[in-house]
């Protein structure tokens, strides 16, 4: 826990030196009430509070209370005399050990204080290692607790969004839920209230919020594209900015159309007839209804361009590129079998002629 050694955190929640940990605890909850800007609208409340907080978390936890108080010279005088008392209490019993020792084994005096200086420089050597320790442990944590309190941008958040080849063509708005971080607007990120834990986010600091998010899907959009929207991700923290949503666009497979740019290449079916007499067949399209002429004999896979007809974007039209599958309808009619019984008796065409060489 981190705490300002310019602060005096005893005037700060108008107790003494020598309050207990009970009555720190009751004067930071009639203060908490009094400051919480959920009550108290005065421009300074938020800081008051912030202050009472941070006073209270350290004093009211025994380790780090000892090490404010050591860092700013507060000592209470009952301990100091305390102190004091069993300090010549334990000399003059070392004292008068050390005499009898000596003169029970009639050690050389000179000797004898050798010895002495000896253990206390030992203990004076120790103490000072405990204090460096103690001071880098010190300086380690200030200087994390500094990393922790700048300035972070929020968590970026990504999403995938599918969309049909309708919304490519003429674009759209989608409107899509995005699970977000925000900082705990009760205890605004300090974990406590009250001296007890937050209620609202359990003493995380930060909770978690649906967010609704208009999203605009532009014309001629490729599969896989990302979309950034700057500042709709997770909360920022100790003021930084908010992270940003990425989108990834995933266009449907399941259909008969799919693009190349601005061009739009559909899959469309046509009859056997149609194919044969070079009918004239009418194709529905997101715009409408485009009518091409087949010319007599079409074949299965061949491609038309019709100019002009594909996505238009930043003052450019690109084509429709239509390729034709012939199809047999799966439900002929006796009449129809008997005319494709007719039709075979015609035909002299043997198709498969050039197989072999093809292979």
């Amino acid at each position: 826990m981190a705490f300002n050694s310019t602060k005096n955190y005893y005037e700060i929640l108008g107790v003494s030196i020598e309050s207990s940990t009970d009555e720190i605890k009751i004067a930071y909850r009639k203060l908490a009430r009094k400051y919480h800007p959920d009550i108290n609208k005065s421009p300074d409340a938020i800081q008051m509070f912030k202050d009472i907080t941070e006073a209270y978390e350290t004093l009211s936890t025994p380790q780090e209370r000892e090490k404010y108080n050591t860092l700013k010279g507060f000592f209470k005088q009952e301990k100091t005399t305390t102190s004091a008392k069993k300090a010549e209490e334990s000399y003059t019993e070392t004292k008068t050990k050390n005499e009898n020792y000596a003169s029970s084994v009639d050690l050389d005096k000179e000797k004898f204080y050798a010895h002495k200086n000896k253990r206390k420089e030992q203990k004076k050597n120790n103490s000072f290692i405990k204090t460096i320790k103690y001071w880098l442990l010190k300086l380690k944590k200030q200087k994390r607790d500094k990393e922790n309190s700048k300035p972070r941008k929020g968590d970026n958040i990504t999403t995938d969004v599918v969309i049909t080849p309708e919304e490519v063509i003429t674009g759209s708005k989608r409107i899509i839920h995005v699970l977000t971080t925000q900082t705990c607007p009760k205890c605004f990120g300090h974990r406590f209230v009250n001296g007890g834990k937050c209620s609202t986010c359990l003493g995380s600091g930060e909770i978690s919020k649906r967010k609704k998010i208009t999203v605009t899907i532009p014309k001629g959009i490729k599969d896989g594209a990302k979309l950034r929207l700057r500042g709709e991700g997770g909360s920022g923290k100790n003021g930084g900015a908010n992270g940003d949503l990425y989108i990834n666009i995933k266009i449907e497979t399941k259909t008969k159309i799919h693009f190349d740019k601005l061009n739009i290449f559909y899959n469309v079916p046509i009859t056997p007839f149609e194919a044969a007499l070079g009918e004239e067949i009418t194709i529905p399209t997101f715009d409408g209804k485009i009518k091409l002429k087949l010319p007599k004999n079409t074949c299965s896979g061949q491609k038309f361009r019709i100019a002009k007809q594909g996505i238009k974007k930043n003052g450019k039209i690109g084509d429709l590129i239509v390729s034709v599958s012939i199809e047999f309808s799966h439900d002929l009619s006796e009449d129809e079998i008997k005319l494709y019984e007719k039709l075979k008796n015609l035909s002299t065409d043997d198709v498969r002629k050039n197989l072999r060489n093809e292979c």
